[in-house]
């Protein structure tokens, strides 16, 4: 018996330490991350507004409702999703043959791994300024095109070219981050695979094909999910590029920009909070369909 309640009091100080050293971060996960997202999904319930919080009143579904008729949030969906659909593949295709060259025996090679990946530690308010210029109607990028008897637009104010100018951005300034990930998945295969399959006679798209694909499959399902979400909350690049107001004829309106109008502008917070949600599902349905299509083990 007093064996057993020793026992039972090491195990109580034991669990008061752990719980001690999690306090701080269930605390702060807690005030600043599950009680602001449960405070929001309430609020998105009701005509609400910070600048008169007493005012505010239950709306039930009316503001869930109101999405389907909102042609402004309608655009703003259609631009995001045309956005991820082109962005997503090309930059994770572009990431995967990037880590295949910095992977090889090339001379150099750790310069062009840090060349590679310094466009994704650059802030992305620099990187739309500078394609600002860039794009500019008599900027380099024009200029350029010039030389070869082409006649170039004005990127960002027209309503053709400034979203496929913001993919071209998001591209470049992100493929690094998806690269650094596929590397590390491609240094963990085996090498004993690559010369068993040589030894068979395997040239080196059959063991491309054959196991470098195959083993890098949890690695592109990681990174597939990431750049989904990552092109789904676009938000900084449209904001600096249009000025915060997704022009030109919101060509360049996203939901998240779209959100932070709706909420911080026009102050209806609980409008907003209803956008916020819908985003949410619709990146969880999408990551749920990824997840079959990869058939994702559990691990």
């Amino acid at each position: 018996m007093k064996a057993y309640l020793s026992s039972r009091r090491k195990y109580i100080r034991e669990a008061i330490s752990g719980y001690s050293f999690m306090m701080p971060f269930i605390i702060s996960v807690s005030a600043f991350i599950i009680g602001p997202l449960i405070y929001a999904f309430i609020i998105s319930f009701k005509d609400f507004s910070f600048l008169n919080p007493a005012a505010s009143r239950w709306v039930g579904f009316d503001n869930y409702i109101r999405l389907f008729s909102d042609a402004t949030f309608k655009r703003a969906l259609l631009n995001t999703s045309i956005y991820s659909l082109f962005v997503v593949p090309i930059q994770l295709f572009i990431a995967l043959m990037l880590a295949l060259v910095v992977d090889s025996d090339i001379k150099g090679k750790t310069f062009f791994r840090v060349a590679y990946y310094i466009p994704t530690v650059t802030s992305t308010v620099a990187v739309s300024v500078i394609f600002l210029y860039l794009f500019k109607a008599d900027g380099l990028v024009n200029i350029i095109l010039s030389k070869f008897g082409i006649q170039g637009p004005a990127w960002f104010n027209n309503v053709n070219f400034a979203l496929p100018s913001i993919m071209m951005m998001a591209i470049w300034s992100s493929v690094g981050n998806y690269m650094i990930i596929f590397l590390a998945g491609l240094q963990d295969i085996p090498v004993e695979l690559y010369e068993a399959a040589e030894v068979d006679g395997a040239n080196k798209f059959q063991r491309f094909f054959k196991i470098t694909l195959p083993m890098l499959r949890h690695v592109a399902f990681f990174n597939l999910v990431m750049s989904l979400i990552g092109t789904f909350q676009i938000f900084d690049q449209a904001y600096v590029v249009s000025g915060g107001s997704g022009g030109p004829l919101d060509a360049t309106m996203t939901v998240v920009l779209d959100i932070y109008k709706t909420g911080f502008k026009d102050f209806n917070m609980g409008y907003a909070s209803a956008m916020a949600f819908v985003l949410f599902f619709i990146i969880l349905l999408l990551t749920l369909i990824q997840r079959l299509l990869f058939k994702e083990e559990t691990y």
